[in-house]
């Protein structure tokens, strides 16, 4: 892997509201795929589409974790982190493991 090469976790906003997981090593060319229609059926449909949130990892297997753990969230817990209200998204993770 070349070095300075980053990993990327970030979630969009569809055009019905909708919020959409992802993962890529490039997301200026993962957004336009997206807005292209060809990024994933999901979104296809959905467009156009809105980067909001992303995070940055140093390895592709960090970004997909990240991944995979937001679409097991409620829409409510990644508006939260959207949002950057960290109060709310701990209050969401406390209810969800009693």
């Amino acid at each position: 892997m070349p070095l300075g090469r980053h990993f990327f976790a970030y979630l969009l906003r569809c055009s019905d509201g909708s919020l959409y997981a992802g993962s890529t090593s490039n997301l200026e060319q993962r957004l336009k795929t997206h807005n292209e229609g060809r990024g994933a059926k999901w979104t296809a449909v959905r467009r156009p589409v809105e980067l909001v949130y992303h995070e940055q990892f140093p390895d592709q297997p960090s970004a997909v974790r990240r991944e995979r753990q937001w679409k097991r969230w409620t829409t409510e817990k990644k508006q939260a982190l959207i949002a950057g209200d960290l109060a709310r998204l701990n209050l969401l993770a406390r209810s969800v493991r009693r």
